[in-house]
């Protein structure tokens, strides 16, 4: 019998867990699959993945830098893939190519799920306008936020994403110099991509308090500085380790119609990560 293949395609991808996580879904579920890594060449994403497909290639995930070249790619989008302008999940039918994005769901089935913080009602504060903050908006909105304010360097990108889904539900734009609030945030999410130069947003500590829950989208063995800089002003803190395990659950299930158990997996990932 036939195996069916997937591949999790970037450049550079050496360094991407994405196979040991769905090898252990597979083994979870007794799914039959092969599951690798292809470093597509900057210019050659799309001949990369046809050639794939043309080898029997049934799906792929799509990491740095080729998610807006798979949107682009797509025959047909899901509803959270046209909202996020981004794909990080392929499946291949027929001939056929479709995109759809799962980062946002992970996001939210680790904060809501794992951690166990519920959003609706609460007043989200999302850090960074790029790829990363668009890709969560519409998942993060559906959990009916009292508020998401989107806050960036440069106030003109976020006040244009804020834009695209003004009606999805409350959402407004700041830059970072104008975040001075009265009360802290409930939630606090770093989507941008500074802790993996131990680099800190200029956030001011008004926004952090013993209420607020903060999450980094970046993960390490070690806390990041944004998390350090949270829990030092009482926050409690998660690192986005959980959502790399949940947006590759959804993918799973895209591909496979079957939902693995994401704890032990997880957990087996924290421990080798904190093991060195």
């Amino acid at each position: 019998m036939d195996i069916d293949r997937y591949v999790v395609i970037g450049q550079p991808v050496a360094h991407s867990k994405s196979p040991d996580i769905h090898a252990r879904f597979a083994a979870q579920t007794g799914q039959r699959l092969t599951y690798e890594r292809l470093a597509a060449p900057l210019d050659g994403f799309a001949a990369s993945v046809r050639e794939f497909i043309g080898a029997g290639g049934r799906g792929a995930n799509v990491t740095v830098p080729f998610k807006l070249e798979a949107f682009e790619l797509a025959d047909t989008l899901s509803e959270r893939a046209r909202a996020a302008g981004a794909v990080n999940t392929l499946s291949f039918d027929g001939g056929r190519i479709a995109g759809d994005n799962t980062d946002g769901v992970g996001l939210v089935a680790d904060i809501a799920g794992n951690a166990g913080v519920a959003l609706a009602g609460r007043r989200i504060l999302l850090v960074g306008a790029g790829g990363a903050a668009r890709g969560v908006m519409l998942p993060l909105l559906r959990e009916r936020p009292a508020l998401l304010l989107v806050a960036n360097r440069t106030p003109e990108r976020a006040a244009e994403l804020a834009r695209r889904f003004t009606a999805q539900g409350p959402v407004a734009a700041a830059a970072f110099g104008q975040l001075e609030v009265e009360a802290p945030f409930d939630v606090i999410i770093n989507a941008t991509s500074a802790s993996l130069d131990d680099q800190l947003p200029p956030l001011p500590p008004s926004l952090f308090g013993a209420g607020s829950f903060c999450y980094d989208m970046m993960y390490g063995a070690a806390p990041t500085v944004f998390l350090r800089f949270a829990a030092g002003h009482g926050a409690r803190t998660r690192d986005g380790l959980g959502m790399l395990v949940e947006q590759a659950a959804e993918s799973f299930f895209v591909w496979r119609g079957v939902r693995p158990q994401t704890a032990p997996v997880l957990a087996g990932l924290r421990a080798r990560l904190t093991a060195g």
